[in-house]
C-alpha cells in the first residue's frame, strides 16, 4: 500500500493537482487511502528524497516550492541529459523512435498552426520523452525520470510556451534536432538540442515572477494523461 501512496502523491504533485507550498497532512492522507500513518509517513520520506516534498520537523510536510536557482540548476542537468540522448540516438540509425518522432512533429506542426497550446505542450513532453527512450541507455533514462519528477515538468512547460512566439520557435528547434539525428550528425544534434533546452529555460524564467516560482507554478491544470 505504501507504493500506491507514493505513486499517487507523486502523480498529484508532478501534474500540479497539489500546489507548491501546500501542506500535506499525514492524518488526512491516511484517512483518504485507508491506511495507518506509518505507510503515509514512509511515502512522504521517499518523496522528500525525490525532491518533491519538504519535511520540517515539528512543523509539517509541504510540497516543494522550487526557486529560480533550483529550476536553473535542474535545467542545466536537463540540457546535459537531452543533449547526450540526441547524440546517442543519432548513432543508432533508423530505430522505431525515429518514426514516433516524425509523427510527433507532424502533430506538433498542426497544433502550432491551430494555436492549440495545450495540445502542443503535451507533444513537447512526448518529443523529449521519445528522445530519451531513443538513446537506448537505461541509466540515462532512470536519472532523467528522477530529474523530471523534481522539475514537475508539466507545470513548467506551459509557462515556457506562454512567451510570445515560443511555440513556433520550439517547433522549429525540434525539427532541426531531428534533421541532424537523421543525418547521423551526433555532435551537431547534441549541440542544437542543448541550445533548445537553454532557450526553453530562458522562456520559462521570463515567465516566472521575479521573486520566485511559486505563483507561476501554483494552481490545478488539466490532466495531461
Amino acid at each position: 500500500m505504501q507504493a500506491t501512496v507514493i505513486a499517487e502523491m507523486r502523480r498529484r504533485i508532478i501534474k500540479g493537482y497539489v500546489e507548491p507550498g501546500a501542506s500535506l497532512s499525514e492524518a488526512a492522507l491516511a484517512d483518504e487511502f485507508g491506511v495507518s500513518r506509518t505507510p503515509v509517513r514512509e511515502a512522504l520520506k521517499q518523496l522528500q528524497t525525490e525532491g518533491l516534498v519538504e519535511i520540517r520537523p515539528r512543523v509539517g510536510t509541504f510540497v516543494t516550492v522550487p526557486s529560480r536557482r533550483e529550476i536553473t540548476e535542474l535545467f542545466e542537468m536537463k540540457e546535459l541529459m537531452e543533449g547526450a540522448a540526441a547524440r546517442l540516438l543519432a548513432q543508432r540509425g533508423r530505430v522505431p523512435e525515429i518514426d514516433s518522432l516524425e509523427r510527433n512533429l507532424r502533430e506538433a506542426d498542426a497544433a502550432v498552426e491551430e494555436d492549440d497550446r495545450e495540445r502542443y505542450a503535451l507533444l513537447v513532453q512526448e518529443f523529449h520523452d521519445l528522445l530519451i527512450v531513443g538513446s537506448d541507455n537505461n541509466k540515462l533514462q532512470a536519472h532523467y525520470r528522477t530529474l523530471m519528477n523534481q522539475l514537475a515538468y508539466p507545470r513548467l512547460v506551459n509557462t515556457s510556451l506562454s512567451q510570445p512566439g515560443r511555440a513556433i520557435q520550439s517547433d522549429r528547434e525540434h525539427h532541426l534536432v531531428l534533421e541532424l539525428i537523421l543525418e547521423k550528425d551526433g555532435d551537431s544534434a547534441e549541440r542544437v538540442m542543448r541550445e533548445h533546452v537553454r532557450a526553453s529555460r530562458r522562456a520559462l524564467l521570463a515567465g516566472l515572477p521575479v521573486g520566485g516560482a511559486f505563483e507561476a507554478l501554483g494552481g490545478k491544470g488539466p490532466d495531461p494523461a
